[in-house]
């Protein structure tokens, strides 16, 4: 199981207090309250900034929203390239805060956007770096490439000794972890505009798929580390209940280990069977379960298809057999009939978000284990 204590670099804080009560904590997206809800099961709840049926790459907090953020002690979020708009809020609402940015953690594994309409085989493999700062690649932790990656080439990139003020790409590219993660709040170059959109957060928000790719959490091995710094980032600003964070890590990563393997099952009668996805957000899940979709519909999470594009992905439909094409519920399903008329191809939904799930403890393993089982449906028709 992961265990680790975190360096000083990883947590956003001044010196930290012994609090007479629980923590708040305030997550961004409801995967990460999932992973949260389990570290502090039984000793307290967490807040949830962007609800499920709202997409993350772009939101307007509602005043419930900014006041858990404002009243935080801890702040866990995946990070600028998930949600850039929250960059600024974090500096304003929750300046004195510790903030843990998950896909900056020391062994996270990080995968680059693919590229175009469709997919090459196998190239979700090679653009994979884990380990940020004081991560040893040759000296691996844990083995990320369990299900058979080691042959796909995954190459890995260090980050060290990189200045995190060099990036003013939504915090794309190689990170520098011994700056404090200050510059978590130094995006100025985002346009926060998006503060405007509709609960929904689709209307003319670009988020554009290139640099690395911010759905980090359909990989359950990143979900098994972080569950191990959540407790350790907890722990920290809660000694008294230090030891029941980390039990309920560990039996977390338990039950994740598990989890992995059923999936595995599940997926290996067809993980050879060509499919379309609404936009590419399932990069970790299908490298680390070695099934591959053949494209995307979406240019990126605002922008529907142009002619070209759809034109393009029904070619890809007919010319590889796909046996699905998987829409998304915060998004239109419209699209998925432009590409898939008068084509034999089922169609089914993958929820990289959770929309439909109860919150709680049970949401983060449920949320794997239901995108599972949605692909193996769809695809063993």
């Amino acid at each position: 199981m992961y265990r680790f204590t975190l360096p000083a670099a990883v947590l956003v804080a001044a010196a930290s207090p012994l609090w007479a009560d629980v923590p708040a904590v305030a997550t961004d997206i409801a995967p990460v309250h999932g992973l949260v809800s389990q570290v502090m099961e039984g000793v307290g709840t967490p807040d949830l900034i962007v609800p499920p049926r709202s997409s993350p790459h772009g939101y307007a907090m509602r005043p419930s929203e900014a006041r858990a953020l404002s009243g935080a002690d801890l702040v866990v979020w995946v990070g600028p390239s998930l949600t850039p708009w929250l960059a600024d809020p974090l500096q304003s609402l929750a300046s004195s805060a510790s903030h843990l940015a998950l896909m900056e953690q020391p062994g996270a594994r990080v995968l680059a956007f693919r590229e175009g309409a469709t997919f090459e085989p196998h190239s979700h493999g090679n653009e994979g770096h884990e380990g940020h700062e004081g991560h040893d690649h040759a000296e691996e932790g844990h083995d990320h490439d369990a299900h058979g990656h080691d042959d796909d080439g995954h190459e890995e990139h260090d980050h060290e000794g990189h200045d995190h003020g060099d990036h003013d790409d939504h915090g794309h590219g190689e990170k520098d972890h011994d700056d404090h993660g200050h510059d978590d709040h130094g995006h100025d170059d985002h346009d926060h505009d998006d503060h405007g959109h509709d609960d929904h957060g689709h209307e003319g928000h670009d988020h554009a798929h290139d640099g690395d790719d911010p759905h980090v959490w359909l990989d359950p091995r990143n979900g098994q580390l972080w569950l191990g710094q959540i407790a350790e980032a907890l722990a920290e600003l809660d000694p008294e209940n230090a030891a029941q964070y980390r039990e309920n890590a560990e039996a977390a990563q338990a039950e994740l280990a598990v989890l992995e393997e059923d999936i595995a099952e599940t997926l290996a009668p067809v993980k050879d069977r060509p499919f379309i996805v609404f936009h590419d957000a399932y990069h970790y899940f299908e490298a680390r379960f070695d099934i591959e979709a053949r494209g995307a519909i979406s240019e990126n999470d605002a922008r529907a298809p142009g002619a070209a594009r759809v034109a393009e992905l029904r070619d890809l439909v007919a010319e590889s057999g796909a046996k699905c094409v998987f829409a998304e519920p915060q998004f239109n399903p419209g699209l998925i009939a432009a590409v898939t008329e008068g084509q034999e191809t089922g169609t089914g939904t993958l929820d990289p978000i959770g929309a439909d799930l109860e919150l709680g403890v049970s949401f983060y393993p449920e949320l794997l284990r239901g995108m599972a089982q949605s692909m193996s449906d769809c695809l063993s028709d």
